[in-house]
């Protein structure tokens, strides 16, 4: 079985952790070879192109297949993905990403390769932006829709959003959740040598964020329940973990509201290195207002660390609001720090909440499951296919 995957870039981020521990799960196993072909990777969200340094007849690098739309380098890289896949001729197209999606599912179709599928990671419509973006983007799904045999959804919450958007029936989705390394989350610790070497003391209370420093991540409800929260709590301390384009305005703001002492930017960490700064923190919010199912909320309860996010796509799926930690719905930034005041105040609280999210997602999230998951739903396509008149 030969199986090409197709992404605009691999920044650091969930989506492109999803894709290489896809990618290297099915080169591991016999029978199917595999490779990656992504865009070029650029700017200050960090680069994931190392994982696959040990493996590099894998990767192929497009440099033409870029994020913003460019009419020109967007027909080169069709033509590329084109010619590409009637060279190699793989029996599986697998894209992922806005960009990478579309153009690698016409493409695929223009090559005549037999099954195309798509996963959708979070959603490229809804309240995030406004009518005309979305207008564009439902168009274009559903264009991209009839190249493609199969939809892979990392949350229940993203077919029902497609489906409803009229983008292919149900009998074309199935859930796969973005497994990962669960082993070295569950085996963190609070390290007091760690805590000391970011200025936090044994008795600080850490709130933690694990989200590139981009636009639609929820730092601005972060920083504006910030104050209050930092009022209630003297001893607390909020860990921002990751970078981007907005660092140097969110550290502006944030000596604006007379919190640097409060806050970490830590920057980017390997992702080795992620699961020990978990460890350190007492609990997790993630206010992003456009995501699939972020892989920091099952990330954080692998860790025993519970969770406060907002209640919008596939949040829910993980953070059962009272059982692993907190749902507050859009908008509500009272009820927010409400919740986060409520975890840091209370150890025994935060200890039942996480303990039973840690439980959950050992059963769920193993990057094991989901990547037999994922060979299976190939094997099940591929006769389907071979079979059709």
């Amino acid at each position: 079985m030969r199986v090409a995957h197709v992404i605009t870039r691999l920044v650091v981020g969930g989506a492109q952790e999803n894709t290489i521990d896809t990618v290297l799960g099915l080169h591991r196993r016999p029978g199917i070879e595999v490779e990656l072909l992504s865009g070029p990777t650029t700017g200050r969200e960090g680069s994931l192109e190392a994982r696959l340094h040990s493996n590099p007849q894998v990767l192929k690098i497009l440099p033409d297949l870029i994020r913003p739309l460019h009419p020109w380098h967007d027909l080169i890289a069709f033509a590329k993905l084109t010619r590409h896949f009637r060279d190699h001729r793989p029996d599986i197209v697998h894209t992922h990403s806005g960009k990478a999606g579309v153009l690698g599912r016409l493409a695929a179709r223009q090559a005549n390769v037999p099954i195309i599928v798509h996963t959708i990671h979070g959603p490229s419509f809804g309240s995030f932006q406004n009518s005309a973006a979305n207008f564009l983007f439902r168009r274009a799904e559903r264009m991209a829709a009839r190249s493609t045999t199969h939809f892979v959804a990392v949350a229940q919450a993203m077919i029902d959003q497609y489906v409803a958007a009229g983008i292919g029936d149900r009998s074309r989705f199935t859930r796969i959740l973005s497994g990962f390394n669960t082993g070295s989350f569950m085996e963190a610790r609070n390290d007091a040598a760690l805590r000391r070497s970011l200025g936090i003391r044994e008795d600080d209370i850490v709130i933690g964020k694990i989200a590139r420093l981009f636009k639609l991540k929820g730092h601005h409800d972060l920083f504006a329940i910030a104050p209050s929260i930092a009022n209630q709590i003297p001893r607390a301390k909020f860990l921002l973990i990751g970078d981007g384009p907005l660092r140097d305005h969110f550290e502006k703001r944030v000596r604006a509201l007379g919190l640097s002492s409060r806050f970490i930017f830590a920057g980017l960490i390997p992702p080795d290195r992620v699961p020990a700064h978990v460890g350190i923190m007492d609990l997790v919010v993630h206010f992003s207002q456009r995501e699939g199912l972020p892989r920091a909320l099952p990330q954080a309860l692998a860790a025993a660390r519970p969770v406060v996010a907002l209640d919008i796509d596939g949040a829910s799926e993980v953070c059962k609001d009272g059982e692993t930690g907190f749902l507050v719905r859009p908008g509500d930034r009272e009820g927010l720090a409400s919740r986060v005041v409520q975890l840091a105040l209370d150890d025994s609280l935060r200890e039942r909440l996480g303990r039973a999210g840690q439980a959950m997602v050992a059963r769920q999230f193993a990057v094991e499951t989901m990547v037999a998951e994922i060979e299976r739903l190939y094997r099940r396509l591929l006769p389907e296919t071979r079979t059709a008149p």
